[in-house]
């Protein structure tokens, strides 16, 4: 029987690379003809390098306002915060410019702006959830119609979806919100700013991009088409993180690895699911506040090992895709990861075996717990996963 199936891609209109994203944005908001441009971005950014203030000369009497204070995990607070300082300026255009945690905000603060939310408990009504089979139940609103544009300096790749994610500190988890107009309109790879980024947040973060690819390829709700650019992600981040390890100043290398990881963004936005992988890792952010890309370098190997038993033949595609068809992909990722000198166990980003049933339970809430590989019953298969880890 011929296979079926539909492709969504919700992804940034336009994206520009290898140029000074200062000399973008100067000419997209005079293209836009914005008069009151807002920059996000993190106090590491805004306040210890002068690329803001590059952008800000780029703007000239253009530029509205800046917040540099987004923090890890993008917290609802700091975010609505932000939104305050951007409604009271006037806004017409904003730019990101940081990780993923700066490019959640943005996309959030553009929520907020649109519908007047000015405390968390407002957006409590436009968070997605999860119905009784585990299904993603999105609520559906007016959309944002702020323009923005984000500038990534790490390789998460929130810039290339339409869900932002915001840590809710009085709950201690980390909450979704998905809508098309979400994803930003343009996204500029610039590698020059990504040598501020240091060299763990950079490499882990590219780990983070290979477990998108890693999870398309090892899924069974992807096709043909999908995993084709899953597995062109594997070879560019494979050999991108491994040159900007050996040189970090290699900008050919850096911009290999934004290809990479905008190729690995690509199957989640056309639709297919992530798996057990990412649910672990949300909750390891959201609750115990392990950065991103250091919830993949542990738990995506054990994650390989734990599905290996459903989906074997398409983790033969990941070993193959990058040069080793014969070797186990689990121990070709966990054994990668030591190479760029991350962490590889839980005990290393300290995470204790006395909270494994409590991490375990919360990933019960998590909706890609339910788009597994191999079926997840309960959270002693979550134990399981995490003692692989330990």
């Amino acid at each position: 029987m011929t296979a079926t199936g539909t492709i969504r891609l919700t992804a940034p209109a336009q994206v520009v690379y290898g140029r000074p994203c200062a000399d973008v944005i100067g000419e997209e908001a005079a293209r836009r003809d914005a008069r009151r441009v807002f920059l996000l971005t993190t106090a590491s950014i805004g306040r210890k390098t002068r690329e803001i203030d590059r952008i800000r000369a780029r703007l000239g009497q253009r530029f509205a306002a800046a917040y540099d204070a987004v923090p890890a995990h993008a917290p609802t607070d700091a975010t609505l915060e932000a939104a305050a300082l951007a409604r009271r300026v006037g806004v017409d255009l904003l730019v990101t410019v940081g990780g993923s945690s700066v490019t959640d905000a943005g996309k959030l603060l553009s929520l907020c702006l649109e519908h007047d939310l000015t405390a968390p408990d407002q957006l409590e009504p436009y968070r997605f959830s999860l119905d009784e089979r585990g299904r993603m139940v999105v609520p559906q609103f007016a959309a944002p119609r702020l323009g923005v544009i984000a500038v990534p300096t790490t390789l998460s790749g929130s810039e290339f979806t339409a869900i932002a994610g915001a840590k809710n500190r009085s709950k201690g988890i980390k909450e979704g919100y998905k809508h098309p107009a979400l994803a930003p309109q343009m996204v500029i790879l610039d590698p020059a700013i990504t040598v501020h980024t240091p060299a763990w947040l950079w490499l882990s973060s590219g780990v983070r991009a290979l477990d998108h690819a890693l999870e398309t390829l090892g899924s069974l709700q992807s096709n043909d088409f999908c995993d084709g650019i899953a597995e062109s992600a594997l070879r560019l981040l494979f050999e991108g993180l491994a040159l900007v390890k050996r040189d970090p100043a290699d900008s050919n290398a850096r911009l290999k690895c934004q290809f990479g990881m905008w190729h690995s963004l690509l199957p989640g936005a056309a639709g297919v699911p992530m798996g057990v992988s990412h649910a672990i890792g949300h909750v390891l952010g959201g609750l115990l506040e392990v950065p991103h890309g250091y919830t993949s370098c542990v738990i995506a190997p054990a994650a390989l090992r734990f599905n290996e038993s459903c989906n074997g033949n398409k983790q033969q595609r990941i070993a193959a895709a990058i040069g080793h068809p014969r070797e186990r992909a689990a121990d070709l990722i966990g054994s990668f990861v030591r190479q760029l000198g991350l962490p590889s166990t839980l005990r290393e980003v300290g995470v204790d075996r006395s909270r494994f049933d409590s991490i375990a339970r919360e990933c019960m809430d998590e909706p890609w717990i339910y788009t597994n590989a191999r079926p997840i019953e309960g959270p002693e298969q979550i134990v399981e996963i995490l003692d692989m880890a330990a």
